[in-house]
């Protein structure tokens, strides 16, 4: 059994795996994630028998996290050959992919699980329900009518069911700049977590779209764009997958966050995997400065955090009277209070499927 990180030239070679695993899947959007998204993604397998039995895909992404750019992996397509489950090949790729991007800077990352069950012991917990609006079916039928009438007529806006003096079309390439303007200023004054558009962003993701028969769609209002939405064929948004996340690198994680007020709190963090982040900290600060870190002996803790209960508590899916009630928790009253002191991720917006 070896793990091994494949080149670029070799992504290929894992398609057979994910074409027998992830049966749901078309065969035109297999097209499509082979032709695009392993352009600039790593894949890690493990081989047995000379043969491709296991895999793990890192699909890049750059976030913003508190109005700071971070470059994170978005973790898909983990699969194992039916044969050979039960061997603990997903968790080693977890863990070597995991020890990858520490090396790489990485602050963390997510994944969108098949069982939330199967991730809880590497690490990763829940802290975000994707949100996703649809364009109207019937919107969508107008606007194929209008834009099939005449080579002229394609791009017409049509008003939107139930939204009055809104409009909506098929998305252009020439919109594309524009679109991502207005959804990354929309994102920043409202979210604190979220993936940056730009205009390949979106390219990317029409051909995304139309690998299943759908499109993306824009809303206008006076003549300027207010919204986007995918139009999906049975799609009504009424699944919400759910986002789990883990921290990689746990100081540069806690340096990503804002403070309510002056702080200062020793404390000891246990990563079972990621060895790295087994260390004692005390973190200051202030609203006005951010966080800052030392290093510092364990004798001055005031408690014990294992590294995914730290991230539910970072991702805003705890309180901190909920951390305590964690396994593995330790916490004095004064670190109860200090903690409380952070501003939580809580405002997440990670809507990708891919």
């Amino acid at each position: 059994m070896e793990i091994r990180k494949l080149e670029s030239q070799e992504h290929g070679e894992t398609r057979f795996l994910y074409e027998t695993v992830f049966t749901e899947d078309s065969r035109s959007f297999v097209d499509y994630y082979y032709t695009e998204k392993t352009k600039d993604n790593q894949i890690y397998v493990v081989e047995e028998e000379d043969r491709i039995r296991a895999m793990l895909h890192l699909n890049p992404y750059t976030l913003m996290v508190n109005g700071v750019r971070k470059e994170a992996d978005y973790i898909v397509a983990v699969a194992t050959q039916k044969e050979y489950r039960g061997r603990r090949y997903m968790a080693r790729l977890l863990e070597q992919s995991l020890g990858d991007m520490y090396q790489a800077g990485k602050t963390f990352t997510f994944l969108m699980p098949a069982s939330e069950a199967i991730y809880l012991p590497h690490g990763f917990r829940t802290v975000y329900e994707q949100q996703r609006r649809f364009c109207d079916e019937t919107d969508f039928q107008k606007i194929k009518y209008r834009a099939g009438k005449t080579e002229a007529a394609r791009g017409i806006r049509v008003e939107a069911s139930g939204e009055l003096g809104v409009f909506v079309s098929q998305a252009r390439e020439e919109d594309l700049e524009d679109l991502a303007k207005k959804a990354n200023a929309w994102l920043e004054r409202h979210y604190q977590v979220y993936a940056l558009r730009d205009e390949a962003y979106y390219r990317r993701l029409m051909k995304e779209y139309a690998s299943d028969g759908g499109d993306l769609m824009i809303y206008w209002k006076d003549g300027e764009i207010t919204d986007c939405r995918p139009y999906m064929p049975g799609e009504n948004g009424t699944q919400k997958p759910k986002i789990m996340i883990r921290i990689v690198d746990l100081r540069r994680m806690l340096m990503s966050l804002q403070l309510k007020s002056l702080a200062a709190v020793c404390f000891r963090v246990e990563d079972p995997i990621i060895p790295e982040n087994n260390r004692c900290l005390t973190l200051t600060g202030t609203e006005y400065s951010g966080v800052m870190l030392m290093d510092s002996p364990e004798e001055n803790s005031e408690g014990t955090i294992p590294i995914a209960a730290l991230g539910s508590f970072l991702f805003g899916a705890r309180t901190v009277e909920e951390l305590y009630q964690e396994d593995g928790v330790i916490m004095t009253e004064r670190m109860k209070n200090e903690l409380k002191k952070i501003r939580q991720l809580e405002k997440i917006y990670l809507n990708e499927a891919v």
